[in-house]
C-alpha cells in the first residue's frame, strides 16, 4: 500500500462528527417547542444538568452528539412550518433571530432581587470569568447576562506564579457557569417525592430495594435537584474553573494540602469519681454545612495578613497556640507536624472569631498567602432547604426510605464534588474542603457551647459524635431535625482524677 493509499484509507476510516447549532439556538429551539431539560435528560439518558452545559457553550461527544444533534434537527424541522427562520440562523445577528431564541437567560436583572444590582462607576473584573463587568450583584461585580461570561472568557494566562518555592501551572479560564434559565414556583423537594413514589412502585413496595434503588442514583439525582434549585438564582455556579496545585491529589491514592481540622479529640482526664457519659450525635451535619461562604468563581492568589469578609477560600496560616486543651479540643484539630498549613473559610473565621474580644481564647492566626474568590453563604441555600423540608416530612411521616435516600444525596453531592470518577458535573475541590470544615466547626462551636452551659466535655470526634457529662437536655433539644441532637450511646467513665476519660470506650463515628 502506497503512502496516499494509507492516507485515504484513514481519512476514509474517519466519521464526521455531527454539526450542532450554537448554544443559544438549541436552547430556542427546546424552549420554542415547550420541552423541559428534564424531558430532553430522560429521552437522551442524560442529567438535566447536562443538558444545561450543552446550552451554555459544551458539545458532546461520540454517540451522544450524533442523538443530541438527530434531535435539534428533528424540532427544527418540526418548528419550520409555523416559525420558519433564517436559513443561516446559526450565524445571523441577534436581530435577525426569532426573539424566543435569542433572548438571554434571565441572570440577576431578571430575579425579585433587583435592589441588589447596582451600576458600577468604572468597571470591574467580573467575579466569574475575570472580564470587565459594568453591575455589581449584592456587592461582586458580575456581568448581567451570563452569556457575556460564556462567550468573552479570558484567554489562559501563560504566566506561571510562585507559591512556597514551586511554581504554579498557567491560570485558565474558568468556563461558563451552572445558570438555570427560568424562574419557578414549583416545590423543590417536589422531585424527591416524586423518585422515593417512583422507586417503590418499580420494586412493588419493596422498601429495601427501593431503598437501594434510590441511593444508586443519589448523585445524578443531586445535580439535578441543585439545577432545579439554582433556576432564577442571581449568581452562576462555576462548575469546572482552574484549581491552584495545593488544591490537587499529590498522588493517585494521596491528597492534597488542605487541612480540614477534623476534630478528635478526648478530655486528658476527668473528676474524681464516677461520671455518666451521653454520646450525642448531631444531626444532618453536612447537610447543615451546606450553609457556608463558598467561592462563587476562579480562585485567585494573593499574600499578606489580610481577610476580607466578602471572599471566600483557603489559606496558609501559622495557627496560634492554644492552651485550653484540658476542657476543649484545638479548633485546628489534631496535628502531627507544627508550623503553617493551609486551612479553609471555616476554620480560618473561627480562629478569628475566638481571637476577637468575645471569646479571647487565642491569638490571631497569621495569613501568609491565600487562594480566594468573592463569595456568598447563600449559593446553595435553597438546594439545602429543598433536602431539609423532605427530611423533615419524612420523620413526620416516619418514611425511612426517603430519609435514606435524602441522606445520600447530600453526603455523596459533597464527598464527590473533588477528582472523583462518579460525579463529572461539578469539579470544586475547595467547596468540598469548605463544606467539611464547616461541618467541623460547627460541632466544635456545639463543644464550647456545651463547656459554657456548665457541661463537661469529654470527646469530640468527627463530624457529628460529641460526649458530655451533665444535663445536657437544658442545652441541646433531644430530636432527629437538623437542629436537634440524639443519643448515640450512654456509657461510665471515670475512678480518679488521673484516670482516661472514655477508659475502655472505643467507639468512634
Amino acid at each position: 500500500m502506497s503512502d496516499f493509499d494509507a492516507i485515504d484509507s484513514l481519512l476514509a476510516s474517519l466519521t464526521p462528527q455531527s454539526a450542532l447549532p450554537e448554544a443559544r439556538v438549541r436552547r430556542g429551539l427546546r424552549e420554542r417547542a415547550g420541552l423541559s431539560k428534564a424531558q430532553l435528560a430522560r429521552t437522551l439518558g442524560v442529567s438535566p444538568s447536562t443538558v444545561t452545559g450543552w446550552e451554555t457553550g459544551r458539545d458532546p461527544s461520540g454517540e451522544l452528539r450524533t442523538k443530541y444533534a438527530y434531535l435539534l434537527e428533528g424540532l427544527a424541522a418540526k418548528l419550520a412550518p409555523s416559525a420558519p427562520q433564517p436559513a443561516d440562523e446559526a450565524t445571523a445577528p441577534p436581530s435577525a433571530l426569532d426573539e424566543n431564541t435569542t433572548s438571554p437567560a434571565p441572570g440577576p436583572a431578571a430575579d425579585d432581587d433587583m435592589d441588589d444590582v447596582e451600576a458600577l462607576a468604572a468597571p470591574e473584573p467580573c467575579v466569574l470569568c475575570g472580564q470587565p463587568a459594568r453591575h455589581q450583584v449584592a456587592g461582586f461585580p458580575q456581568h448581567l447576562d451570563p452569556a457575556q461570561c460564556a462567550t468573552t472568557a479570558p484567554a489562559p494566562d501563560t504566566s506561571t506564579q510562585q507559591m512556597g518555592g514551586r511554581t504554579a501551572k498557567p491560570v485558565k479560564a474558568a468556563p461558563a457557569g451552572r445558570r438555570a434559565t427560568t424562574a419557578s414556583d414549583a416545590d423543590p423537594s417536589g422531585p424527591i417525592a416524586a423518585a422515593v413514589a417512583e422507586a417503590l412502585e418499580a420494586h412493588e413496595g419493596d422498601v429495601e430495594a427501593a431503598t437501594a434503588a434510590l441511593v444508586k442514583r443519589a448523585i445524578p439525582d443531586a445535580m439535578a435537584l441543585l439545577d432545579d434549585c439554582r433556576r432564577g438564582g442571581r449568581y452562576a455556579i462555576v462548575a469546572h474553573p482552574w484549581i491552584p496545585d495545593i488544591l490537587r491529589k499529590q498522588s493517585a491514592r494521596g491528597a492534597d494540602q488542605i487541612w480540614e481540622a477534623r476534630p478528635k479529640w478526648t478530655r486528658p482526664g476527668l473528676p474524681a469519681g464516677r461520671h455518666e457519659v451521653t454520646a450525642l450525635d448531631i444531626n444532618g451535619a453536612y447537610l447543615s454545612a451546606l450553609k457556608t461562604h463558598l467561592p462563587l468563581g476562579q480562585l485567585e492568589h494573593s499574600t499578606g495578613n489580610v481577610h476580607d469578609r466578602r471572599r471566600a477560600g483557603v489559606y496558609l496560616i501559622t495557627p496560634p497556640a492554644w492552651e485550653h486543651g484540658a476542657y476543649l479540643p484545638n479548633p485546628i484539630g489534631n496535628r502531627d507536624e507544627p508550623g503553617p498549613l493551609w486551612v479553609t473559610e471555616p476554620t480560618l473565621r473561627l480562629l478569628l472569631r475566638l481571637s476577637g474580644p468575645k471569646y479571647g481564647l487565642c491569638e490571631p492566626p497569621e495569613i501568609h498567602e491565600s487562594f480566594t474568590s468573592g463569595a456568598t453563604e447563600s449559593l446553595l441555600e435553597k438546594f439545602r432547604i429543598a433536602l431539609k423540608d423532605a427530611r423533615d416530612t419524612a420523620l413526620a411521616d416516619g418514611d425511612e426510605v426517603t430519609l435514606e435516600y435524602v441522606k445520600a444525596m447530600y453526603s455523596k453531592f459533597v464527598s464527590t464534588m473533588g477528582e472523583s470518577n462518579y460525579n463529572r458535573e461539578l469539579y470544586r475541590p475547595d467547596w468540598m474542603h469548605l463544606i467539611r470544615s464547616q461541618a467541623f466547626a460547627n460541632l466544635w462551636a456545639k463543644a464550647l457551647k456545651a463547656h459554657d452551659a456548665g457541661l463537661t466535655v469529654v470527646r469530640v470526634m468527627g463530624t457529628d459524635e460529641l460526649h458530655v457529662v451533665g444535663d445536657w437536655r437544658r442545652v441541646f433539644p433531644e430530636g432527629r431535625g437538623v437542629s436537634e441532637v440524639k443519643v448515640k450511646d450512654v456509657y461510665a467513665a471515670g475512678t480518679a482524677p488521673t484516670d482516661p476519660a472514655a477508659a475502655g470506650h472505643t467507639d468512634e463515628n
